[in-house]
């Protein structure tokens, strides 16, 4: 059962991403200055930043629910919270660091922060539901 919500935790994550990536679409493609066709669409359609995507939401679900038994959190409450501080005060400030000495500017930041935060929460909620 472990593994299963593990998957499942990480469709989530996944999912969350691409609703939020598809509402702030021209924002984000504006700020990480990706190259776009005559219809506002990015030229390089390789599969493989979302087959990146795919694995990395399992090793965030993984860990995030080893992290969890070792720490016992086990309601969906305690999931929630977890895991939004997770992205919060974990992933959001690396993305931070990353964005601010590559020169990129901060809403690129507060776009992938948000999503680190926000589907790191939901991956915390679906595990604590299994």
């Amino acid at each position: 059962m472990g593994f299963l919500s593990v998957l499942v935790a990480a469709a989530a994550g996944f999912a969350f991403g691409a609703v939020w990536y598809m509402a702030l679409a021209k924002p984000w493609v504006q700020a990480a200055n990706i190259a776009v066709d005559a219809n506002g669409k990015p030229i390089d359609k390789s599969p493989v930043p979302f087959i990146l995507a795919a694995v990395a939401m399992v090793l965030v679900a993984g860990m995030m629910r080893h992290t969890f038994a070792l720490s016992q959190i086990d309601t969906a409450a305690k999931g929630l919270v977890a895991g939004l501080g997770i992205g919060l005060f974990f992933i959001s400030p690396w993305i931070m660091i990353n964005n601010g000495y590559s020169g990129r500017p901060f809403k690129l930041t507060l776009i992938d922060g948000g999503y680190a935060t926000f589907g790191c929460a939901i991956i915390g909620l679906v595990l604590t539901l299994f």
